[in-house]
């Protein structure tokens, strides 16, 4: 069960649970789009952090900051940087060394 921001309709929600705590419908790993953003930057995130009581999105600026502290809590990390290579060209433009 995760927290959710909105109860569910009438009629569905379980009467031995409140509407904070409803279980999760689809997957916890579907792609992240340009419409996921980052919880301490706002850019596009490419990370998912989920934790047992709820997920974070991070770019992968933040992500490698604040990996040592989410690995101990997070339940799954779903980790799409891999996109940025492909969707932005790493060293484009950038003078062979």
């Amino acid at each position: 069960m995760y927290a959710v921001s909105e109860p569910p309709p009438v009629g569905e929600m379980e009467s031995a649970t409140r509407w904070f705590y409803v279980y999760v419908t689809g997957t916890m790993t579907e792609p992240l789009t340009a419409a996921d953003r980052c919880d301490r930057c706002n850019a596009q995130a490419y990370v998912r952090v989920v934790l047992p009581v709820g997920e974070l999105l991070f770019c992968a600026h933040h992500a490698r900051e604040h990996a040592p502290k989410f690995a101990e809590l997070a339940t799954h990390v779903q980790d799409e940087t891999d996109r940025l290579l492909a969707e932005h060209g790493a060293g484009a433009g950038a003078a062979s060394v």
